[in-house]
C-alpha cells in the first residue's frame, strides 16, 4: 500500500496519522491492517520502531468508528503490554490517532493510584490500554467489565511470557470471551511459548512476519571496546559521554551497578536519570520525561528498559555491563537507530565477556569488531577463546610403505 488512504481508513485518522509523520504505511502497517479491518484475528511480528503500533490502533479505531455502540458502558477495546512504560506509550500514541475523532483513550498500570483507575474506568473510554496484573485485580473486584470487549490486542507477546503474565492473560481472554476479535504481536513468532499462547486465543489468524523496508530498517552501527579494568571501563564511557554523545541509554546488569555509576556520573557533572526495576511509577515516568524533553541526556537503565520504551532521537546505547543472552543484547540496541534513524551501539567488554564477541556476531550476523581510542588503548590483548578440536579420525595411511609397515605390528 503506498498511501493510508489506499486503506480506506477515516479522513480523520489518515489526518492523523501524516500529523504524527506517517506519510504512507510501513511494512507491518501495510500487511496488517486490511486484514484486521477486515475482523480476521492477527498474529504479527516486526521489529521495534517500525509503526507497529498504529498497525493495530489504526484498524480498532475504524471499527469503533464504523460500528458505534453508545450502549456500552465499558471499553470496547482492551490493549494488554507487559509494563507500564510501554502502556504509557501505547496510551500516548492512541491519543494522538484519535485526536479528530470523538473516540476516548484510557491506560490503567500497576504502581498507579487506584483513584486514578476509577476515574479511568468511571469515564467511559472506547479503546482501554492496560497491564495484566492490574487489570485482573480490577476483574476480581468487579470495577471492570469485560463483557463489552469487542477487540482483544495483546502487544508484545513474547515478553508477557518471559514476565510470567500467561496465565493471567488467558484469565483476562476467558473473562472477554465474546470478543470478535484477537490480534497478537510479538518481536519473534518462532518458538513453542508464543505458538502454544497463540493457539490458545486465537481462531484461525492471518499469520505476518513484517521485513522493514530499508527506510524502516534500524541503521545501528556496532563495535566494542576491550577494556583492561573496570577503572579503564570507565574512562571509556566517560569518554563517550563528554566527546561523542547526544543522547544516551546506558545499560548495566544490576540495580547496585546501576547506582554506583549513576553517582558517579553525577558527581563528575554529568546529567543522569535512572530507570530499574521495582521503582516507584512517579518516579519511572518522571525519569523518562526528562530524558525524553532533553533535560538529562543520560539514562542509566537496568534490563526493564530494554523493551518497549520509544525515546525519538537516542543517539547511542552503550552496554556497560553485558546482558544475559544475544537476545537481550538487540533488545538493548534497538534503543537507537529507530525508524530508519542512525544509531550507534558501543559494548565495553571485559576479558570475561569476551565470548560475547562471537555469539553477537553470529545472532545478529553482522559485524561486530573492536574499535580502539588512542588516549585509551588497551594493556591487555584479546584473550584466545578455548574452541575445542574435533579429533581427527584415523584414516587408511596413503603411504604403502607405511601401511605394511602398521600391519606388522
Amino acid at each position: 500500500m503506498s498511501s493510508f488512504e489506499a486503506l480506506e481508513l477515516d479522513d480523520d485518522l489518515v489526518a492523523a496519522a501524516h500529523k504524527m509523520g506517517y506519510l504512507q504505511p510501513t511494512s507491518i502497517q501495510a500487511l496488517v491492517i486490511p486484514d484486521a479491518m477486515d475482523g480476521a484475528d492477527i498474529m504479527a511480528s516486526a521489529p521495534t520502531g517500525t509503526g507497529k503500533t498504529a498497525a493495530f490502533i489504526l484498524p480498532l479505531c475504524q471499527y469503533l468508528l464504523d460500528y458505534p455502540n453508545k450502549s456500552k458502558l465499558s471499553a470496547r477495546a482492551l490493549v494488554l503490554v507487559p509494563t507500564r512504560e510501554l502502556a504509557v506509550q501505547v496510551y500516548e500514541q492512541a491519543k494522538l490517532l484519535c485526536q479528530f475523532t470523538q473516540l476516548s483513550c484510557g491506560v490503567i498500570t500497576g504502581g498507579i493510584n487506584y483513584g486514578t483507575d476509577k476515574e479511568t474506568l468511571t469515564n467511559k473510554v472506547d479503546i482501554l490500554i492496560a497491564t495484566p496484573g492490574r487489570l485482573l485485580e480490577h476483574i476480581q473486584n468487579e470495577s471492570f467489565d469485560c463483557r463489552d470487549i469487542e477487540s482483544l490486542v495483546l502487544d508484545e507477546a513474547d515478553r508477557m511470557l518471559d514476565m510470567g503474565f500467561s496465565t493471567v492473560v488467558n484469565q483476562i481472554a476467558e473473562e472477554a470471551k465474546w470478543r470478535k476479535q484477537t490480534m497478537l504481536f510479538s518481536a519473534t513468532l518462532e518458538g513453542k511459548g508464543v505458538r502454544n499462547f497463540a493457539r490458545d486465543i486465537l481462531k484461525d489468524p492471518k499469520e505476518h512476519d513484517a521485513v522493514p523496508s530499508r527506510k524502516e530498517k534500524a541503521k545501528t552501527l556496532q563495535w566494542y571496546h576491550l577494556c583492561d579494568s573496570m577503572a579503564h571501563k570507565t574512562a571509556l564511557l566517560e569518554y563517550h559521554l563528554s566527546h561523542t554523545v547526544d543522547s544516551c541509554i546506558v545499560f548495566v546488569k544490576t540495580r547496585e551497578r546501576l547506582h554506583a555509576l549513576k553517582d558517579h556520573l553525577f558527581s563528575e557533572g554529568y546529567k543522569v536519570a535512572y530507570l530499574q526495576g521495582e521503582m516507584p511509577q512517579d518516579k519511572r515516568l518522571a525519569a523518562l520525561t526528562s530524558f525524553r524533553n532533553k533535560e538529562v541526556n543520560i539514562l542509566v537503565a537496568t534490563d526493564v528498559a530494554a523493551r518497549g520504551i520509544d525515546v525519538p532521537d537516542v543517539s547511542h546505547v552503550i552496554n556497560f555491563d553485558m546482558p544475559r543472552s544475544a537476545d537481550v543484547y538487540v533488545h538493548r540496541i534497538g534503543r537507537t537507530g529507530r525508524a530508519g534513524a542512525k544509531g550507534l551501539a558501543i559494548s565495553l567488554i571485559e576479558a570475561h565477556d569476551y565470548r560475547w564477541v562471537d555469539k553477537i556476531a553470529r545472532y545478529t550476523k553482522e559485524s561486530f569488531k573492536s574499535r580502539v581510542i588512542e588516549s585509551l588503548k588497551p594493556q591487555n590483548k584479546a584473550p584466545t577463546l578455548n574452541k575445542k578440536k574435533k579429533p581427527k579420525k584415523k584414516g587408511r595411511p596413503k603411504n604403502k610403505a607405511v601401511a605394511k609397515k602398521r600391519k606388522g605390528k
